[in-house]
Order: C-alpha cells, then structure tokens, then sequence
C-alpha cells in the first residue's frame, strides 16, 4: 500500500488497541502504543533508502528481507525497546511490543494483497507473495479508516476509551469482510477470463484498479502472453505477444548478451510474467525486458532496456518505471 494508508492503519490500530482497560487506564501507554503503531505501520519500507545504491539494489531490496518472517520479530523490537524507555512504560513492554507487532504484520499483509508483491516467507522462500486483491490505494479502505481517525480525534480529542476500542473494531471487520469480498470477486473474473479466452493452458493475473468495476490482466499461455482489460464484467483482449525471444531454456544469443547486466539480473528475481524483444539502434541493438503485469495504455510500463554494441558488448542498461507517478498501474 502507499505510504498514507500504512500510517493510516497505524493509527488505527492505535484506536483498536483501546479493547484492551490496561491501554485506556494509562495514558502513557495509550501514547507508546499510538507512536509504535505508528512506526512500526511504515518500518518495512525503510527499505526505500535502497533508492540511493540505484534503482537496481532497489528492486533487488525492496519488499525483500525488511519485510521477512524474522523481520516481523525484529522491526517491533527496535521500536518498542526505545519507546518503552522514552515512555516509562517498562511494566506494559509486552502489551506496547504486541500492538507494534501488530502494526508491522499488517503492513506486510496489506503489501501481500498488492500486486507488487513481498517475500514475506523468507529465509524458508524467495517466492514473491502477491494476491493481486487490492490498488496500492484504496478508496474505500483509505475514506473508511480515515473517518474513524477524524471521528476518535475531533469528537474525543483522542483519548483513548473502550467506545473507541470498539469502533475500530468494526472498522477493522468491516475492512476484513472488504477484501475477502474483492478476493472472491477477483476469483471469479479469472474464470471469466479462462472461459472467454478459450484457452487450454495458461496463466491469468489481475491488476486492481482504482475502480471496482475496472480492472487489467495478463494472461500467459505457451507461447503468447495477451494483455487486456474488464470493464463492468466484459473482457477484451487489447494486445498479444510473442514468447518466441525467451524462454528460461534457450534464448537469442542477442538476448541472452544482456542477461549479465546488474538491472536484468535484479529484474529476473522479480518479474513474474517476463517478455522479451530486441531490435537493431545507433549502430548496435538495444534489448528490451518488461514484466507484462505493470501496463498502461498498451505500452508496457516496468522493464529493462539494455544497449549492446555490434559485438554484443553491454553499453548502457537501466531499469525502472517508464510512467508517470499519477498514471496506473498503481502498483
């Protein structure tokens, strides 16, 4: 998810933690738990000063190891260690530790729902977990959430009471009924697509939109992958291309030329739906490996772009978005 709707949840959680008469009782501990929620909702993705080594340790980086089984663990106890003490609330330490705890766990499952993904098993595996349910932002989950911060500080100036506690809690049910509703729809709509494709084998993924009624797919068969779109349940293939460059067996030696750069090397522990071509430019040949998920008006948005020379020598390489931040997939 974006940045503003972690920090949303944080607080949030926050508010849910006064179910708990110990939270309501202690104003320094309601005020620990409001810091480490908030905290721990965005410390994941402190990855992001990954950005500084290139876009490449970035992609390598991000959503990685920061967001892993032993992090969960990890990233709560480095808040809740120094908010204890900063606090005075040593006697509460596992109370403040769990609601952090739970902060951090909900920053990675909402990034699990998106269809960017996290290596959320690690070390146990690298697979990239993406439910492919929910837009980086969501209206609903966002304009919800939010109206229960605005209620909880402009009506009771924030304090912490059981009433909120259980405000939040419907806020948080309801959210829960929200995505299981948005999985089950997304289920569906794959079979929708497997049945109006009609085609044997193959593989569909679903980008959410900021739209219920809109959302964009791939779909990769034997040889081709078909990038299109459903429109208030109606689906409609816009492009189809060839795998006949790539495949993880035998490739164009052109192709294979650029496997060694930095960028690709960072792109293929990522990608999931992988697309290749390559033409002839300034004199040499410049190669081409985008993700088929991430498209936005026919023109495929996340890739690699790698310029050999006649000889098939590397001469530049970059890796990244080739989009605006405003324009989808929100991803």
């Amino acid at each position: 998810m974006d940045t503003a709707s972690h920090l949303l949840f944080g607080v949030s959680l926050a508010g849910l933690a006064c179910l708990e008469t110990v939270v309501t009782q202690q104003p320094a501990l309601s005020h620990a738990i409001l810091a480490g929620t908030l905290i721990g909702s965005h410390a994941p993705d402190l990855d992001a000063f990954a950005r500084l080594r290139g876009y490449a340790s970035y992609v390598r980086i991000h959503r990685g190891v920061t967001h892993s089984i032993p992090a969960l663990l990890i990233w709560p106890l480095l808040i809740s260690v120094p908010l204890a003490a900063v606090f005075g609330v040593w006697e509460n330490f596992f109370h403040l530790f769990l609601w952090t705890f739970l902060a951090v766990l909900c920053h990675v499952g909402l990034d699990a729902l998106n269809v960017y993904g996290v290596q959320c098993l690690r070390p146990f595996t690298k697979k990239w977990v993406h439910l492919d349910t929910l837009c980086l932002y969501d209206p609903f989950l966002f304009t919800l959430h939010a109206a229960g911060v605005i209620l909880w500080f402009a009506l009771w100036g924030g304090v912490a009471g059981s009433h909120i506690g259980e405000m939040f809690a419907l806020i948080f049910a309801a959210s829960l009924l929200y995505v299981w509703f948005q999985k089950s729809q997304r289920n569906k709509l794959i079979k929708l697509v497997h049945s109006e494709l009609k085609i044997p084998t193959g593989v569909c993924h679903l980008v959410p939109s900021l739209s219920w009624f809109y959302w964009q797919f791939v779909f990769e068969s034997d040889t081709s992958f078909y990038l299109g779109e459903l429109r208030h349940g109606q689906v409609k293939v816009l492009e189809q291309y060839s795998k006949k460059d790539y495949n993880k067996q035998q490739s164009h030696p052109i192709v294979k030329a650029s496997m060694g750069t930095d960028g690709v090397r960072a792109f293929l522990q990522f990608a999931q739906h992988i697309y290749v071509s390559w033409k002839e430019k300034n004199g040499g040949y410049e190669v081409q490996w985008r993700d088929m998920r991430f498209w936005h008006k026919r023109k495929l948005s996340f890739g690699v772009d790698v310029h050999l020379d006649r000889e098939m020598n590397v001469v530049s390489d970059r890796i990244g978005m080739d989009k605006k931040a405003w324009d989808p997939p929100y991803v």
